[in-house]
């Protein structure tokens, strides 16, 4: 599949107000590997193979072991792998991902409350919000992995 057209230099100020909105999670509470499980579930829901790899290397960067990358399409039969506060973020990640389903469920965002303020959980929802808008402009625009 071939790319259709570079849309940051055919938009430069939708990348750049997409590239604030990244830029706005960057002070968040989420550790960076937390941020990518984040970005690697959604995009694993969403087929994006653009984000898939860009994530998955992200991620092993900064720790994450190759284990719970191969795992996390599995994670809730995995979830010695992950932590309390990991298993929310993903089922926030998840609802966010597919929020024609149900949206945000309430027994997930009682959950959260359980575990995080209102802040935490605006970082989190925001960081699915953000990773979803990358991947439908990644795969809407046939972006290429490893560029």
């Amino acid at each position: 599949m071939s790319a259709r057209f570079n849309w940051t230099t055919v938009h430069p100020a939708a990348y750049k107000a997409g590239i604030g909105m990244e830029t706005s999670l960057q002070n968040s509470f989420l550790s960076p590997i937390q941020k990518e499980l984040i970005k690697i579930r959604a995009s694993q829901i969403n087929r994006c193979a653009f984000c898939l790899d860009m994530h998955t290397k992200d991620a092993l960067k900064y720790g994450e072991t190759p284990q719970r990358i191969f795992l996390l399409n599995a994670w809730r039969d995995a979830k010695e792998l992950y932590t309390e506060e990991e298993q929310v973020i993903l089922m926030i990640a998840e609802e966010i991902t597919l929020i024609s389903q149900k949206g945000l469920a309430e027994e997930t965002y009682q959950k959260a409350k359980g575990l995080f303020d209102e802040t935490q959980i605006s970082d989190i929802i925001m960081a699915g919000i953000v990773i979803n808008m990358w991947n439908r402009i990644a795969i809407s625009t046939h972006m290429p992995i490893g560029k």
